[in-house]
């Protein structure tokens, strides 16, 4: 090993501080484009919550990190200073860029002196990689008294799994590997006198330090596989515990067919750190919905959030504060590129905000959407189960080439939920807390999400094992693509499901490109039509439709250049409305939008014949030669001069909707864009974001 490593090594056995310590695996392959090895790109900050009057010693804290393209070389590593002294540090590096640049990892420092009740600053650079110490090893652990069970009493039965025996017969490849820290994830059916149980199975997450007596512990327990005969609901007693105490309790629980429930806690000293990362670098990785970067979360409103999330009491099956009945119409703070709960958390770093969204995060397993396939031991797979279905007859779900049927078992008792879930009203519960906390649970939730959005149509819509998503409503394509992009651009590099869903992006691009892209005769409007998009009296609901516009953006933002001329094409559609010859900008926002001869059957040529027809429909063609945005508009609409119809104080309302759409368009760069941006910035009513920011996205620079 290194010098570098090797001191990391001793140290993190001995405690001291690394003089040199470059930690880390890095980059791998490609040929990232020159970067400055030990300059500053970002900083966290790392807070004490422990509420200790003096300085704390040797602390451990592990989070995640995305990087801008180049940052960290194809080759190199991230290290870490705290005022120009370094510190070890553990880089598990997950994804790279197309350059082999790094793109996500899991980091893990060792701060020397972390001030009680204060905090530090670390400093993140790139640097020459070297070799890793030796890892921190399951034997370690097991050296101690540690144990983490679930217990569960079911039909006069009694169950469970053991952490501890798992890991004594663990083999395979670690989360976390290295000399600060090791993770591994272990699985079994919980099993009783009579043998296993055939659906519910246990995985732990564990994660040890160097030197500390203590271990990280995530608890799932799951309900899911897809193919095992007998699926239904089971009402059982559960407990979790340690060697050292009781955990967690819950007497009748009912486990929902399809869900899964998680409990994480500590097994020994909880280090009680939380990290603050830098917010600017963190919307200038493209990884994250470009929110406005002067936008400050209002207290009060955080405040709220506290308090609206200390009302979900959190237990297996919980949902924190997810709406149970997802299809639900109306705005609602969990619709929009990021639900509100996460955008104040990422727009604050406070604490509070992180609680809700890592709690609504964490039941975001509650849902009926997870299949898992019993002999990969990941989401099923549509390469596998082409036919595979929610929807349609029996038939639809056999292989006619095959003639095997990929139909799910039929349901052996109860097999309701409280929990709807639905891809049009569909919140972003857990990329963002995956992408800052590096948890696997947050990430196979997020790939459990994703392919629930391709399965449950009927395999003909879908294209089979294309997963296409075009068969929904507009706003179900766009949160539908808006998810797995996510999926594909996080996933680890070494994860077979990286390329299953980087494959299905290209497939449903590659549909909007041969349906919209290659044909001359496309409607000139840049609107979606297929699906459930354009209505019987011709019009289309122009927020749906910017949803979809904002979600194409983001494939681009994240790196998916093939989807930039499908935002070229769907920016005309905001971008007409704004600044279009004969369209008054005030109605962009409108509810619904006329946008078909329904006589003729074809659509309309120019944004001016649809704005002619727009009118008509909602009894304004008097407004036709009015003054657009003046006082003879505004009286007869019953707003304020140059007010947007569609309840533009509301952070929910459709000007608010189409704000991230006309973000897209600034980026695409199609002519018209940034002056349709600055019409939109000069209305004279505007929502305060402070108090709900999902849709305060704004332009890159």
């Amino acid at each position: 090993m290194t010098t570098a490593f090797a001191a990391l090594a001793f140290l993190a056995a001995c405690g001291g501080t690394d003089p040199a310590g470059t930690g880390g695996t890095g980059g791998t392959g490609g040929t990232g484009g020159p970067s400055p090895l030990g300059e500053t790109f970002t900083k966290v900050v790392v807070v004490d919550r422990s509420g200790a009057a003096s300085d704390r010693q040797d602390v451990r804290v592990t989070f995640a990190q995305p990087f801008v393209v180049g940052d960290v070389p194809a080759g190199a590593t991230v290290a870490a200073r705290i005022e120009g002294v370094e510190v070890p540090l553990q880089v598990d590096a997950k994804a790279t860029h197309a350059d082999g640049s790094l793109r996500h990892a899991v980091l893990t420092a060792r701060i020397p002196t972390l001030p009680g009740s204060g905090s530090t600053t670390l400093e993140l650079y790139p640097a020459e990689a070297g070799e890793n110490g030796a890892s921190v090893a399951a034997s370690d652990l097991l050296a101690t008294t540690f144990d983490a069970k679930v217990s569960v009493d079911l039909a006069g039965a009694h169950y469970e799994a053991s952490a501890r025996s798992l890991l004594e017969a663990k083999e395979g490849p670690a989360w976390l590997d290295g000399p600060l820290v090791s993770e591994w994830s272990v699985v079994a059916p919980v099993a009783g006198p009579d043998g296993a149980h055939p659906h519910l199975t246990a995985r732990f997450d564990v994660r040890a330090y160097a030197g500390k007596p203590s271990a990280f512990v995530s608890v799932t327990v799951e309900n899911d596989w897809a193919y095992e005969p007998n699926p239904q609901n089971f009402t059982y007693d559960l407990a979790i515990d340690t060697d050292e105490a009781s955990i967690s309790t819950k007497s009748g629980l009912v486990h929902l067919r399809r869900a899964r429930w998680r409990k994480a806690f500590w097994w020994g000293e909880d280090p009680k750190v939380d990290v603050q990362h830098d917010i600017p670098y963190l919307l200038s990785t493209g990884a994250v919905p470009h929110f406005d970067p002067t936008l400050v979360p209002a207290e009060a409103a955080l405040a709220n959030i506290d308090a609206q999330y200390g009302e979900k009491v959190y237990e297996p099956m919980g949902i924190g504060l997810a709406n149970p009945y997802m299809p639900a119409t109306g705005g609602r703070p969990d619709i929009g590129p990021m639900p509100g709960w996460s955008a104040m958390w990422l727009l604050s770093m406070d604490e509070r905000a992180k609680r809700a969204t890592l709690g609504t995060a964490d039941g975001a397993g509650s849902w009926p959407i997870h299949f898992r396939d019993k002999e990969t031991d990941r989401p099923v797979s549509l390469e596998d189960h082409a036919y595979m279905t929610l929807l349609g007859n029996p038939g639809d779900a056999v292989n006619p080439e095959t003639g095997v049927s990929d139909a799910f078992p039929a349901c052996a008792g109860d097999c309701t939920s409280p929990f709807d879930p639905d891809s049009a009203h569909q919140p972003s519960f857990v990329y963002l807390p995956y992408l800052l906390t590096g948890d696997r649970y947050y990430l196979e939730e997020l790939q459990f999400w994703a392919n629930f959005n391709m399965l449950q149509s009927n395999p003909g819509y879908r294209g089979q094992e294309k997963g296409l998503v075009q068969f929904d409503q507009t706003r179900g394509q766009a949160w539908s693509l808006r998810t797995l992009g996510q999926a594909a651009y996080i996933t680890p590099d070494a994860d077979p499901m990286k390329k299953y869903f980087t494959d299905r992006v290209g497939y449903n691009l590659d549909w909007y490109k041969t349906t919209y892209l290659d044909h001359a005769d496309a409607n000139a409007l840049g609107i979606i039509t297929n699906g459930y998009s354009v209505y019987d009296d011709g019009t289309v609901a122009p927020w749906m439709d910017d949803f979809f516009t904002w979600s194409v953006g983001h494939l681009v933002s994240l790196g998916f250049e093939d989807a930039r001329p499908l935002l070229d094409y769907k920016a005309k559609f905001p971008v007409g409305r704004m600044v279009g010859p004969d369209f008054c900008w005030i109605f962009a926002s409108v509810y619904h939008m006329r946008v078909k001869d329904t006589a003729q059957g074809t659509f309309y040529p120019t944004f001016a014949e649809a704005y002619k027809a727009t009118l008509a429909l909602e009894g304004q063609s008097a407004l036709e030669s009015a003054s657009c945005g003046g006082a003879e508009m505004a009286a007869a609409l019953m707003l304020q001069e140059g007010e947007m119809v569609g309840y533009s104080p509301s952070t929910e309302g459709y000007p608010s909707n189409l704000q991230p759409a006309l973000a897209a368009a600034v980026e695409s760069k199609i002519p018209g864009a940034k002056e349709a941006w600055d019409q939109f910035m000069a209305r004279s009513v505007k929502p305060d974001y402070s108090t709900e920011p999902q849709f305060a996205v704004v332009p890159r620079p």
